[in-house]
């Protein structure tokens, strides 16, 4: 390998932020390309052009041009717009496609990201850029890999080009009619290898075909390789687990900073954590709470089950017969929104319930909460834990997933860990946990403020994780 070429990757993704982002998927295809840019990548990112992007993002793109796209008997056309900056943007562009409100949950799904996965390897030679690696996230660019190994490798262009392969969230899968397959032009027996139940998977497809898998936390790339976290593809997950690693999500540190961070009241850093309680007085005024020390526990979720949020249900009378505090931010399943609506109803002052997505207000409670709470039942990665860790509001989580591998619990007598584990998923295994932080908390000062210092002090940034990502893409073009 020529040390002095840069490696060349496409990060392929239904959501980067800034642009669309409805999840974690969005911040880490937003943050991660950056990262890999100051360590020596030539990488490039590209998403379909949804109608509900900001018109200002648009602003200094060039039209580069468009051309068909053929889906069995359909033809459309991809345009493709080009956005510089620290790292190159293309936007694959049909209104009939991506012309919605939303960017999923469309009957003709299947059909439009197909449309994207042929645009995207269409584009290669539109524009010029013959990358190394392809670097697919979640379904929705699974068959990229499959299109690429049996068809569009057996031109000289293509013959080089790996791919990667990442799990967000193996729950969701893009399962489709199995007369799906028709609209990618590969051979027939492309289904048997796709096939779920019936239906073709786009998420099988990408574990099947791709060079290599990853998943964004070292413990979810072990469970998914169980009955109980595999969603059915436990079995080709244990097929494939010799391509199979996981490579932690970061955060970015320079967005995320609460000694800069103009999104909050007060900035304070470990040196001054005294600052951090004058954000909670200011946030407590503005949400209409009592003002006082009373220790403060959010939530910043998406309200659904697999946040936890029926264990936190089952436990919040009993919560607060503790003088605590319960703030809530996001939205989600009804059941929940009605029932953290009727709980701020009851305790008045004591719960703020807000049944929305607001960014700023996000970071302003990061920064004033004393206890984060994230009880999921499972969790591919997650980054709530680390954007709280960040700004030293330690969290309370199960263990699962990324956040095993990210909050460690604390030990009175050592001193060690930055916040507080419960094991099993169960309702007096939370309980027991939230009770671990109050007791810290109720210490007083000195006691609570070396979880606190612990906590700003982990390290989630992109720095480490990007690295792992260089050495993936160096042993798949190697491979």
């Amino acid at each position: 390998m020529n040390e002095n070429k840069p490696l060349k990757v496409l990060i392929v993704a239904s959501e980067v932020a800034p642009y669309a982002k409805s999840g974690g998927l969005g911040d880490v295809t937003g943050s991660l390309p950056r990262v890999l840019k100051e360590q020596g990548v030539d990488v490039r990112v590209v998403l379909p052009k949804y109608k509900t992007i900001k018109t200002e993002y648009f602003s200094d793109t060039n039209f580069l041009g468009d051309f068909n796209v053929s889906l069995s008997w359909r033809n459309q056309k991809a345009g493709i717009l080009e956005k510089s900056g620290d790292v190159t943007t293309y936007f694959v562009e049909n209104d009939y496609y991506f012309g919605r409100d939303g960017y999923y949950g469309y009957q003709d799904d299947n059909e439009r990201f197909a449309f994207f996965g042929k645009a995207v390897l269409d584009m290669l030679q539109f524009i010029d850029f013959y990358p190394d690696i392809i670097h697919c996230n979640d379904w929705q660019t699974g068959p990229i890999p499959m299109m690429l190994k049996e068809t569009y490798s057996k031109f000289t262009f293509y013959k080089d080009i790996k791919t990667l392969y990442t799990i967000h969230n193996l729950q969701y899968q893009g399962r489709f009619s199995r007369e799906t397959i028709e609209m990618f032009d590969v051979p027939w027996y492309c289904f048997d290898n796709c096939e779920f139940y019936g239906q073709l998977s786009y998420s099988k497809a990408g574990l099947m075909y791709a060079d290599m898998i990853s998943t964004v936390s070292k413990t979810y790339a072990e469970e998914i390789k169980t009955f109980q976290y595999g969603y059915g593809l436990d079995g080709v997950l244990r097929y494939r687990s010799d391509k199979l690693c996981g490579i932690l999500n970061g955060i970015d540190y320079r967005t995320n900073n609460p000694e800069t961070d103009e999104r909050i009241l007060i900035n304070y850093g470990v040196d001054c954590i005294e600052k951090k309680k004058e954000n909670k007085y200011e946030l407590q005024k503005q949400l209409g709470m009592n003002v006082g020390d009373a220790p403060m526990i959010s939530i910043i979720s998406r309200l659904a089950d697999q946040k936890g949020l029926d264990l936190v249900a089952w436990v919040a009378e009993q919560l607060l017969n503790y003088d605590i505090q319960l703030v809530v931010l996001g939205t989600g399943e009804r059941r929940f929104e009605d029932f953290f609506r009727e709980l701020e109803w009851r305790y008045k002052g004591r719960v703020s319930a807000n049944i929305l997505f607001d960014d700023t207000l996000a970071q302003r409670i990061y920064a004033s909460s004393d206890m984060f709470l994230m009880p999921s039942l499972f969790e591919p990665c997650g980054l709530g834990q680390m954007f709280s860790l960040r700004y030293g509001t330690v969290p309370i989580v199960r263990k699962t997933g990324g956040l095993s591998d990210t909050v460690h619990h604390y030990n009175r007598e050592t001193k060690e860990g930055n916040g507080f584990v419960f094991e099993h998923y169960t309702a007096d295994g939370l309980m027991w946990a939230i009770k671990e932080g109050i007791s810290v908390y109720n210490q007083g000062a000195d006691e609570w403020n070396n979880v606190v210092i612990n906590a700003m002090k982990s390290e989630n940034s992109w720095r480490n994780s990007a690295k792992e990502y260089i050495a993936v893409y160096n042993k798949i073009k190697e491979g």
